[in-house]
């Protein structure tokens, strides 16, 4: 087979997953539109209906708007923030992780801590509220305790929220991200690691000197995509744990776009356009961190 026939045959593998990336990446910025149009369901966008930067120039001119965007911006840059202050608590998981001797234990630890990440967060919401809610089991042992005589409303407070937020975040993914640094300890040669044994090298100077530095790259490509996704913390999580008590602190900008394109607001041109103005700051970032990389790094992840 030659080289031309075997090139076209390898594309037509990923020839499916482009065109699912085509259908679901790019074909719904043809909504982007409605940020230009005073579109108001169920009538149709026409030339009437259109306002040009109308909606982007309100987020700025309109105090109220402004307030919101701010305060939802501050909950979404604390809580990104937060996340990637610790982004290197899976890292260290995975060295520990891998450090077990035991394969049972070590086997039955990971797939504990990887559950998680294939339950849904409103079946975590549902485990949160039966542990934590007031009448959970956490109050119901602190009251039986005698240690509190009214229970703690621990879901409703907006004490420490985005630490809890976080968390709850790192309890659903940490053993799931963690699987990428396996695969990166796992490539490491084990000629280095006798080698440095050999030599008198306890566990811990192994770890230090030879499996960390090894999986420091794959360490960086994680934030570097991380903070390109900054802005992007995702919705569903704070969803279900956001109530009228923790509101203001537990918005971010994801969640306040669904907020205001639905209950009870209905006004999807804004909800768009401010939709739109993330995707721009994330491509910033994205262009960024990718410089920062050459710079660090000497290459490029994109």
């Amino acid at each position: 087979m030659s080289k031309k026939k075997r090139s076209y045959i390898e594309f037509l593998y990923i020839l499916p997953f482009i065109l699912l990336v085509g259908v679901f990446s790019y074909f719904p910025l043809y909504g982007w539109v409605y940020a230009f149009h005073d579109f108001v369901p169920p009538k149709p966008i026409s030339s009437e209906t259109y306002v040009g930067f109308k909606w982007f120039i309100s987020l700025f001119s309109n105090p109220v708007k402004t307030a919101d965007v701010i305060r939802v911006m501050r909950n979404t840059l604390a809580m990104s923030g937060i996340s990637l202050l610790f982004s290197w608590f899976p890292m260290i998981f995975a060295v520990f992780l891998n450090e077990i001797k035991s394969k049972p234990y070590r086997k039955f630890v990971q797939t504990a801590t990887t559950l998680p990440n294939f339950i849904s967060w409103v079946l975590v919401f549902s485990i949160a509220f039966h542990v934590f809610g007031s009448n959970g089991a956490v109050n119901k042992v602190l009251q039986d305790l005698g240690v509190i005589t009214e229970p703690i409303s621990f879901l409703k407070s907006s004490d420490h929220v985005w630490f809890r937020m976080w968390l709850w975040l790192t309890w659903k993914n940490a053993g799931w991200a963690a699987i990428m640094y396996l695969a990166a300890i796992a490539g490491i040669d084990e000629q280095m690691i006798e080698a440095a044994k050999v030599d008198g090298a306890t566990r811990m100077k192994v770890i230090w000197h030879i499996i960390i530095p090894c999986i420091l790259p794959t360490y960086f490509v994680i934030v570097m995509l991380n903070i390109a996704s900054f802005l992007s913390n995702g919705m569903e999580q704070y969803y279900v744990f956001q109530n009228d008590f923790n509101r203001d602190w537990i918005e971010v900008l994801d969640l306040y776009v669904y907020n205001y394109a639905t209950a009870g607001r209905g006004n999807y041109p804004l909800a768009t356009a401010i939709s739109i103005l993330k995707s721009i700051v994330s491509i910033f970032l994205l262009t960024g961190a990718n410089t920062a990389s050459k710079l660090i790094r000497g290459e490029s992840f994109i």
